[in-house]
């Protein structure tokens, strides 16, 4: 079955451009009234997913609503308590079991979310600072005369003039490929992943309908978005390195063997012991591999590395099948400005990258991940250990790797990374939009 493309929202499917300019803006609601006319002078600047593989205009608007926004919409409380209950808590509620404790706790967050502000929200990305700015001005003139709707927080996103994330890393190069969603998978997007992992009216990987509560034009074609904004202790980052390493080149196999890429990009997998930025050029070549027939204990990738974390792949032998069940689409974009090429030292900045990881189902998708895939090894027979550039580091701080003469364990990893705000949104489709937009007081 093909997606309705031109119902879902844009940040679903569309391409990020390169370089990239966007926005995540926050409102609080405090009437309904208010909001839905701001919804509605919205709908028509919303776009959809209609072109994501050729797009005319490489700028794009999309709508999010968290479970209190909704609440405050005025949707009625039978079809708010039919929501999961990830969506419902909010992830603040849920920091403990996502790991987001100590510097991350949700007490020190400076971003809002649900149940201190963050009701709605805009998530805007364009090509140009001008395409941003365009797209932004439609969220202020739907605001215009509106009491009871404002501003609760306003970010901008952007990649830095190097072309890749704080840390150094060239971001964003694979993603599944979606059944239905047109055109061909790229080498090493593998089998298609069924719509309803993404998208709700879909089937799913369990042969089930993904399904939401309410009337279907609520909940068809709309999705859930897991939204973190993480800040990156470059800093920490660089001093660890030049700490384990003898030399630059040291440095940079370090960095690789926690990523499971090198920083151009390039995975181990495919060059293992040499950097070779010409396969990131390559779509054909630079996401084309897998793990069990060729590096199942993590000769090249380490097991227990950031990338065959959060995307095991085949790796996990005979339960891929139930990998498959835990995929998520990652949509990152950083923020704030670079720390001076070969600084150790912090200066201060707010700094890192905002995600939002599109799913079907928050807590056997994203929640999943994060608790068992990010911040415990167990599943990699890794016991205790964490990610090693995102993870916790409460319970372990260690982070080993097969390596030639002996196998390789570094120690005392700080925490690279804190959470600073996080929240499951709901994005409509766009009818559905329209139709919180002229749902009537109860």
């Amino acid at each position: 079955m093909l997606l309705e493309l031109d119902d879902i929202q844009g940040t679903v499917l569309n391409n990020r451009p390169m370089p990239y300019f966007g926005a995540y803006v926050a409102f609080s609601i405090d009437d309904a009234a208010a909001a839905k006319t701001m919804l509605k002078r919205l709908i028509p600047h919303v776009t959809s997913c209609a072109e994501w593989a050729a797009p005319t205009q490489h700028a794009w608007l999309n709508v999010a609503f968290t479970w209190e926004g909704l609440r405050r919409l005025g949707l009625a409380q039978d079809i708010l308590d039919g929501f999961p209950v990830e969506f419902r808590q909010g992830m603040a509620a849920r920091g403990a079991f996502l790991g987001d404790v100590g510097r991350s706790d949700p007490a020190l967050w400076d971003f809002p979310h649900g149940n201190n502000g963050f009701h709605a929200g805009l998530l805007v990305m364009a090509s140009t600072a001008e395409g941003r700015d365009d797209m932004l001005d439609h969220g202020r003139r739907a605001l215009d005369g509106l009491d009871g709707i404002e501003v609760a927080a306003h970010l901008n996103v952007g990649v830095p003039p190097t072309m890749r994330e704080h840390f150094g890393f060239v971001d964003g190069i694979s993603r599944p490929f979606i059944e239905g969603q047109g055109g061909e998978p790229l080498p090493g997007q593998g089998k298609p992943t069924k719509a309803g992992e993404f998208i709700l009216g879909y089937e799913n990987e369990l042969g089930e309908l993904a399904k939401g509560p309410g009337p279907e034009v609520l909940w068809r074609n709309g999705t859930y978005a897991a939204i973190r904004k993480i800040y990156q202790d470059v800093a920490a980052f660089r001093t660890y390195l030049r700490q384990s390493a003898k030399d630059a080149a040291g440095e940079e196999k370090v960095a690789a063997k926690m990523m499971g890429r090198w920083r151009s990009g390039c995975p181990l997998a495919l060059s293992p012991d040499v950097d070779d930025p010409s396969i990131v050029a390559d779509p054909q070549r630079n996401n084309a591999f897998a793990y069990y027939d060729d590096d199942l204990n993590g000769a090249k990738t380490p097991v227990g590395c950031h990338i065959r974390r959060v995307n095991p792949r085949d790796g996990l032998n005979d339960t891929m099948a139930y990998a498959r069940l835990h995929q998520l689409l990652r949509r990152g974009a950083a923020y704030g400005p670079l720390l001076p090429e070969g600084d150790i030292k912090d200066d201060g900045v707010d700094r890192g990258i905002v995600l939002a990881l599109i799913n079907a189902n928050p807590g056997r998708q994203f929640e999943f991940v994060q608790s068992q895939w990010v911040n415990d090894g167990d599943f990699v027979s890794q016991g205790l250990r964490s990610d090693p550039i995102v993870g916790r580091r409460d319970r372990s701080d260690d982070f080993a790797f097969p390596d030639k003469p002996v196998r390789r364990r570094l120690t005392g990893l700080p925490d690279f990374t804190a959470t600073r705000g996080g929240e499951h949104v709901f994005l409509p489709s766009i009818r559905g939009l329209q139709w919180l937009a002229d749902m009537q007081a109860e």
